[in-house]
């Protein structure tokens, strides 16, 4: 009798781009079984995922940039109940020492998921709060828009005719962009340019401000609905609560302690000490980014 060979436990690494995604998988030994390019759409995950599950049972997948260009891989993997991890991109020094390629990348990230057991679990991003990042990241740009039509207003004031300088000089931000957006040009026919271009910026103000308010209310709603108790406790506002829950994620089990909420945010304490100094520093290698700051774009937990 033929004996049939029982299926082996297999781990697969994806390296994510834009517009494709090379995965590789390795056995349980690490010996390198198979790799191969496949495009980012919805035909392509299902190739990739059947590609996987040929060389036998899938135990975890390491990807890199789930909460980027390996999102919506991502989603399909765990719609199917597949086990993902974050797989951390090797910093530059180690790329120079082996090199790098989509292979290479790849089989880096299937030996992450095959040897490191405890690393982060990706956001899920299929909730209300992915709804909450879309319109917070909105908010935020908007917010930089504005601030820079007002600077850019009051910066051209600076130098505009003495007639016009005087006109806005001891009023309000809120009544300068006001009086500027409903501003008549005709008295001033020798400034036309000018009074349209300092026009054209109170009423950019004036739209983006509108816009802030959209999605401040959109944002209230949201927030309010997926978590009520965070919204009514004292001192969180609508802003400070959509950052919260961006950064835990619509799978907020991911975080197992406020130990690892620490770590994502970039609070948390880790050891510095040399001879006889010792002492404690914050990890900002978590996040890479100041702590008031954090997006939660990471997916560590």
């Amino acid at each position: 009798m033929t004996n049939i060979a029982e299926p082996c436990d297999i781990y697969a690494g994806v390296d994510t781009h834009a517009d494709t995604h090379h995965a590789a998988v390795i056995d349980q030994n690490g010996k390198h079984l198979a790799d191969a390019q496949f495009p980012t759409t919805p035909a392509g995950y299902v190739a990739l995922t059947a590609f996987i599950l040929m060389y036998g049972i899938l135990v975890r997948v390491g990807i890199e940039g789930t909460s980027s260009y390996g999102a919506g891989l991502t989603r399909h993997l765990t719609s199917f109940g597949h086990h993902v991890i974050e797989v951390i991109r090797p910093n530059r020094q180690l790329r120079r020492m082996s090199g790098k390629s989509d292979p290479i990348d790849a089989y880096a990230a299937a030996k992450t998921a095959l040897t490191e057991t405890k690393q982060p679990t990706p956001k899920s991003g299929d909730g209300t709060v992915e709804q909450i990042r879309y319109l917070f990241a909105a908010r935020r740009s908007a917010i930089k828009a504005r601030t820079a039509a007002q600077v850019q207003l009051k910066s051209l004031l600076v130098t505009a005719p003495s007639l016009l300088r005087e006109r806005f000089r001891n009023v309000t931000d809120a009544a300068l962009v006001a009086d500027l957006a409903d501003f008549d040009i005709r008295p001033y026919p020798e400034h036309q340019g000018i009074v349209i271009a300092l026009r054209a910026l109170a009423r950019r103000h004036r739209y983006i401000s509108t816009e802030i308010h959209t999605l401040d209310q959109e944002l209230e709603t949201l927030t309010k609905h997926t978590n009520p108790a965070l919204t009514a406790a004292h001192g969180v506002g609508t802003v400070t609560a959509a950052q919260l829950l961006i950064t835990a994620g619509d799978n907020s089990d991911r975080l197992r302690s406020e130990a690892a909420f620490a770590a994502l945010c970039g609070v948390s304490p880790i050891p510095a000490s040399s001879g006889k100094t010792t002492r404690h520093r914050l990890n900002r290698a978590e996040t890479g980014t100041q702590t008031p700051h954090f997006t939660g774009s990471r997916s560590y937990g």
